[in-house]
């Protein structure tokens, strides 16, 4: 996906975020997309409610802070080029801001490697393991496969044979988690990834990390998404 600046996602942030929330309760993709033309607002009630729901899930990985006051939803694939690019700007913006909470989504849709690493890197939070995982994975280059996925298992120190435990005894849980990410995606009109959802402002696509300060920023002094 391509770069977008600061100002061009906050622009669509207000009005995707404002409008098409308000769906989220649907699974159909064409209603999704019926955007009210007139940009007319859903009720606060359930803008919140959706935005809580995205923020939110017992099963999506998470990197949480003690006092945390923004938090930053990431909808990535580790196999989109983007997504590696921004994972060294997410780092150095969770290395400098401790009061941002990270929320991973994977929503694998660059084939069967990206569901596979999707499904091993949130089974690695079973070990505590997911953020090296994350690591290893995002650090790798070149297409993902079995092997490059066991590689960066390794390098995060994961148990092979209880991951695979894990793999088969939560596959359920797994399976409901990326399900939902992809309808989230689906809901909030994208179109790839990454995407990034910080506070109420969706970011449709890569930023820097000056942008993403911005963005950080923004969702501090304006939380309820009224910014101008």
């Amino acid at each position: 996906m391509r770069n977008v600046t600061i100002c061009g996602a906050v622009a669509v942030a207000l009005l995707l975020f404002g409008v098409l929330v308000g769906r989220m309760g649907t699974t159909d993709r064409a209603q999704a997309q019926a955007v009210n033309p007139t940009g007319e607002a859903r009720s606060g009630a359930e803008r919140e409610h959706a935005l809580a729901e995205i923020q939110n899930d017992p099963l999506a990985p998470v990197i949480d802070r003690k006092g945390a006051d923004v938090t930053l939803v990431v909808f990535s694939d580790y196999q989109c080029p983007f997504c590696r690019k921004m994972h060294p700007v997410l780092e150095q913006l969770m290395h400098e801001d401790s009061k941002v909470k990270v929320v991973y989504r994977d929503w694998p849709i660059f084939g069967a490697g990206s569901v596979e690493a999707a499904h091993v890197a949130i089974a690695a939070t079973y070990q505590g393991k997911h953020a090296a995982f994350n690591n290893a994975l995002m650090d790798t280059p070149g297409k993902v496969s079995s092997q490059t996925i066991r590689a960066a298992a390794t390098k995060a120190g994961l148990d092979w044979s209880r991951l695979q435990t894990d793999l088969k005894t939560h596959k359920g849980d797994i399976d409901a988690v990326i399900e939902r990410n992809g309808r989230y995606a689906i809901m909030m009109g994208l179109s790839g990834t990454p995407a990034l959802l910080v506070g109420p402002y969706l970011i449709p696509g890569a930023i820097d990390l000056a942008g993403l300060r911005k963005a950080v920023a923004l969702a501090r002094t304006a939380p309820d998404g009224a910014a101008n």
